[in-house]
């Protein structure tokens, strides 16, 4: 997978095009982000398929507790039948600090997770179905015909990776420094180990947030937004393992969880952007993705991408392309 995401911050007709650049630069995948304070991203994402031709498409991702595990998996089928099959079902456990505001309780995440998209399988293979466990669903089923969709599981955490590598098709880890990669392998051969055959091939994927421009300074200022959000909700041990201050990250958190945004920004601080952030010009994007390829099979482009965001889209699909082909 060589994927990008693009956030519905923007007009939906915008991600459209920008969905557009995204494949004549090289890119095969496009993820549109889900908050609730951005535009719908299945709307986003029907634009994105109806102006590309092989680009997949899916959510990047969604989480399981705003929209019901049925309903999730009938959008996404709904997104597969509009794309012609090039849907992606990219789900997570969400953001904790974002679902807060909407009064919703991120309980058990594994479990949740798991249960979604092992529902969502099974309901797309055809079957009706009776699940009791962090949901409830009632002889449920979809009343129409639903192709063999790929499920990539947004990770950070060790059991949520293990478990991907384990029960799902590919994991986007939610990362953009090699270390952090390093550490998540060998999680990721845990979960291989016990993984059957008739699951088929795992695509271990990184998923960074990435900052371009010819404008050193310029993209690692625009990292910032991204970064906050990253930092207010690593857990301890990934702050530990990059030496940042675990008190700023809280304070950042608070002020995101009251909608002070632009206090979470301004905290930010440069070693923060260096461990949650590819941010830099081109050589610097490509000696980065280089060094992470060495343990990855796949790279997603993850927000803000740069502070001129089609230009970055050209940018950062030439540099990952010399990445790989160069590595």
């Amino acid at each position: 997978m060589v994927g990008i995401e693009l956030t519905p911050e923007h007009p939906a007709a915008r991600i459209g095009a920008c969905g557009a650049l995204a494949e004549e630069a090289g890119f095969d995948t496009a993820f549109v982000s889900c908050h609730y304070n951005n535009r719908d991203p299945f709307a986003a994402l029907s634009e994105i398929a109806r102006r590309t031709d092989s680009l997949r498409v899916g959510p990047g991702v969604a989480n399981p507790y705003e929209t019901h595990p049925v309903a999730l998996a009938s959008r996404v089928a709904t997104l597969d039948e509009l794309s012609d099959g090039r849907a992606v079902f990219g789900i997570g456990a969400g953001d904790a600090s974002t679902l807060s505001n909407l009064g919703y309780e991120r309980d058990r995440p594994l479990r949740r997770v798991l249960e979604s998209f092992k529902v969502a399988q099974d309901l797309w293979a055809g079957e009706r179905v009776n699940h009791e466990g962090t949901f409830t669903a009632i002889d449920a089923g979809l009343n129409y015909e639903v192709g063999s969709i790929p499920v990539y599981v947004g990770a950070q955490g060790p059991h949520m990776i293990r478990m991907s590598a384990k029960h799902a098709d590919g994991v986007l880890l939610n990362a953009a420094h090699p270390d952090d990669f390093a550490w998540a392998a060998e999680r990721v051969e845990q979960g291989l180990a016990e993984r059957p055959e008739s699951r088929g091939p795992f695509d271990f994927a990184a998923f960074a947030s990435l900052s371009v421009a010819e404008d050193g300074d310029a993209a690692r200022e625009a990292a910032r937004p991204p970064v906050a959000f990253i930092a207010a909700g690593a857990a301890p041990p990934v702050l530990e393992r990059h030496d940042l201050d675990g008190e700023l990250a809280g304070e950042i958190g608070e002020h995101i969880g009251a909608g002070a945004f632009s206090e979470a920004f301004s905290l930010v601080s440069e070693e923060m952007i260096d461990a949650f952030c590819i941010a830099g010009t081109p050589g610097t994007v490509e000696r980065r993705v280089r060094e992470i390829s060495a343990y990855t099979d796949g790279f997603v482009v993850g927000s803000p991408l740069g502070p001129d965001i089609e230009a970055a889209i050209s940018l950062a699909g030439a540099a990952i392309d010399r990445a790989y082909r160069e590595g």
